[in-house]
């Protein structure tokens, strides 16, 4: 206790490290089959003792005139409802967004994460915390240089990367970065019960409505967590109308703000004009594996169809928005 891991330690806990899924069979297969109206592309190789292909799925009719949303999940491999709520989202959205946006999304960029459950990858280190102007992990170096390199968009219009908060982070993961960064605490962290969205606190304009939109789509699935007190008034000073009022506190429920930039986070990879990160609680008893995968694509769903509706900058398709995917 009080010492930092060193490289001795960190192999260690590497090789305590039990697998108990399958990425091949839980990620790789659902993708190989394919989704109507887009196309599979890998974009980079992981190697940890064996090799994990790393895949984005694209709008199969990508048209450079659209505006670009991205999805990414499995940042924390182990958040399972971050990686299985976008292949549900690509298994039911079809052709229906793609008409409107170029579409592309990785849904699990940490995949020895996945087969192991870890919040880190297998230098111990935080996908999560990398995505700074130097990405410092092997998982959001592909992923940035990807981007990159192979997309001609200008701006991103959205990006919502998909997260859970599970009962591992409190009684596993937090002794073990304590352990990890030489630091003692007797401090246990509480767990938000329900979905919530984390916003960027540095930004002029978090696009509240757009949060309001999503949250309010989800819940129609499950439960929306409460705001934390310490939070109120950081949202109240974003989250405000166009007059200088304050948004109604409903709207600050389920919303978390915290500082994107420093803390390197993934949904602060793209210039997008709307951007989250989802949470959710899976070991809450009021929800099921299915319900936490179902909440994550309805947050999708009610971000785009919110984007369609009320974003003047987006020219939509001729015909006028008629479907729902509760």
């Amino acid at each position: 206790p009080g010492i930092p891991w060193g490289t001795k330690e960190k192999q260690e806990w590497f090789n305590s490290r039990v697998y108990y899924r399958s990425y091949q069979e839980e990620v790789v297969k659902p993708l190989i089959m394919g989704f109507e109206g887009f196309t599979v592309h890998q974009y980079g190789t992981l190697h940890v003792i064996k090799n994990y292909p790393l895949y984005v799925v694209k709008s199969k009719n990508w048209d450079d005139e659209k505006p670009c949303v991205l999805i990414t999940g499995g940042v924390h491999g182990y958040e399972t409802s971050g990686v299985q709520g976008a292949i549900l989202f690509l298994q039911r959205a079809d052709n229906y967004f793609s008409q409107t946006f170029n579409i592309a999304v990785a849904p699990c960029v940490n995949p020895w994460g996945y087969e192991t459950m870890e919040r880190w990858n297998a230098q111990a280190m935080d996908p999560n915390r990398s995505f700074g102007s130097t990405a410092a992990t092997n998982e959001s170096r592909a992923l940035k240089q990807y981007l990159q390199q192979h997309f001609s968009c200008a701006k991103w219009l959205c990006h919502l990367d998909l997260h859970e908060t599970t009962d591992f982070d409190k009684f596993e993961f937090r002794p073990a970065q304590l352990a990890r960064d030489g630091e003692i605490s007797n401090q246990v962290g509480t767990i938000l019960d329900g979905f919530y969205l984390v916003t960027d606190s540095t930004t002029s304009n978090p696009q509240c409505g757009w949060l309001k939109s999503m949250l309010n789509s989800v819940r129609k699935v499950t439960h929306i967590a409460p705001v934390r007190s310490s939070d109120i008034l950081t949202l109240q000073q974003l989250c405000t109308g166009p007059d200088g009022t304050v948004i109604g506190e409903d709207a600050l429920q389920g919303v978390m703000p915290v500082p994107v930039p420093a803390l390197g986070m993934c949904m602060g990879i793209t210039n997008a004009k709307y951007k989250a990160t989802t949470e959710i609680y899976p070991d809450s008893p009021r929800v099921t594996a299915q319900l936490c995968n179902q909440a994550q694509m309805m947050s999708i769903l009610g971000g785009l169809e919110y984007i369609m509706q009320y974003d003047k900058e987006i020219l939509l398709p001729s015909h006028a928005i008629q479907t729902s995917f509760a």
